[in-house]
């Protein structure tokens, strides 16, 4: 019989470690869409999903040696991923993708910009804009603002310091912010172009 009914993750994962199947499937259900947004941001839509794939084969095969609960296997997890993404890159020969440099910014706060986005655009959109900020930034924002994971975590994944992945998920953030606010401004100059008339007099 599983051990997993109506528990929580934390519970989950122990189950999982413990080599309950029921438990994995509720693991990788709830780990998976994240993880895989963030494999987008380092390889790209079209290879994230091979890399997800061998990022689960070898947590498969290494889970014997984890130990901890479900923000500790998200981190776990995520540095394989990272680990994997960056080894397919050494393979093709190419650097993520990072269209252009929008460091220098203003720092703020403001984690709920990145809802805003999701929310305006759409969440594949909202990845394409992502992957246009630098890559400490992209990663520091999916690890923090995406994954949920605190900065000490996200440290120990990106190999900085908890301040500096702070820092960069801030100015992500910022940088979102201004993104948006452009997409508002196209969309609202179209909107204007393409108005119906309504009320004018036909001449």
């Amino acid at each position: 019989m599983s051990l997993v009914v109506d528990t929580s993750l934390d519970d989950a994962v122990r189950a999982m470690c413990a080599g309950d199947g029921d438990a994995f499937r509720v693991v990788y259900r709830a780990v998976h869409p994240t993880l895989q947004r963030y494999l987008e941001v380092l390889v790209g839509p079209l290879d994230a999903e091979d890399v997800a794939s061998e990022t689960w084969g070898q947590a498969c095969r290494d889970l014997h040696r984890f130990a901890g609960d479900a923000d500790g296997f998200r981190g776990w997890v995520t540095t394989i991923g990272r680990h994997r993404a960056l080894d397919h890159l050494r393979r093709r020969s190419r650097r993520p993708q990072v269209d252009r440099d929008l460091t220098g910014l203003e720092v703020v706060g403001d984690s709920d910009v990145l809802a805003s986005v999701d929310e305006s655009l759409g969440t594949a959109t909202a990845m394409a804009l992502i992957r246009t900020l630098p890559q400490a930034q992209a990663e520091a924002v999916m690890l923090r603002a995406v994954m949920g994971l605190d900065a000490r975590t996200a440290g120990e994944i990106l190999g900085r310091r908890p301040g500096a992945v702070r820092t960069a998920a801030q100015r992500g953030l910022t940088t979102l912010g201004r993104l948006l606010a452009e997409q508002d401004r196209k969309f609202q100059h179209h909107r204007d172009v393409f108005a119906s008339p309504g009320a004018e007099e036909v001449r």
